[in-house]
């Protein structure tokens, strides 16, 4: 079903395009950081999901742009560039520059400092935690969790059945609050 974005992409790319990074950047680059765990890439990986993504939008016809459903889409090119990405790194490893970047960005202004560190922690302890599980669960729970896309949606992204895609996310959250160094509130889901 088309929506104002859609019918603005289809109307005029570059206005519309615009808008679709307003509307899922932070989607896109919130997706890319789980699935990553490093800080220093993800901004590298945005850009070329964003880059992909115009690419392709120019090619296809004006019906073809209205009836996109934008967020899986973008997901799913970002998750393949992330793939790709990791791809790369193991055939050629990057070298040790000794600088380790684990600042997260925080959006929550309200709370103290006391608050942000507590919050800071949580956040690095769950990107850590997320990490350490095997791709074939890693990315089903950052799609469903952070993502916000519907196990149909995921199933299609990744091409297996509903059920599969259920089950991995089930079994990532379980191996999720096993995990030694995170509370249980700390886990998503």
């Amino acid at each position: 079903m088309p929506s104002p974005l859609t019918d603005l992409l289809a109307a005029d790319l570059d206005r519309g395009f615009a808008e679709l990074v307003r509307a899922h950047g932070g989607a896109v680059y919130s997706v890319l950081l789980r699935l990553s765990g490093a800080p220093r890439d993800v901004e590298d990986l945005t850009q070329e999901t964003f880059l992909r993504a115009y690419t392709a939008l120019r090619d296809y016809v004006p019906e073809r742009r209205r009836a996109l459903r934008p967020r899986a889409w973008l997901l799913a090119i970002g998750t393949n560039v992330w793939r790709n990405h990791v791809r790369t790194l193991t055939r050629r490893p990057a070298p040790d520059d000794g600088v380790d970047v684990q600042e997260l960005p925080l959006t929550d202004t309200g709370p103290g400092p006391e608050r942000l560190t507590e919050h800071a922690f949580a956040r690095e302890r769950l990107v850590a935690a997320l990490a350490g599980l095997p791709e074939h669960h890693r990315v089903p729970v950052v799609l469903r969790h952070m993502g916000e896309l519907s196990y149909t949606e995921i199933a299609e992204l990744l091409g297996c059945p509903v059920g599969t895609v259920k089950a991995q996310v089930s079994r990532g959250l379980a191996a999720l609050r096993a995990a030694p160094h995170l509370a249980e509130e700390e886990v998503i889901g």
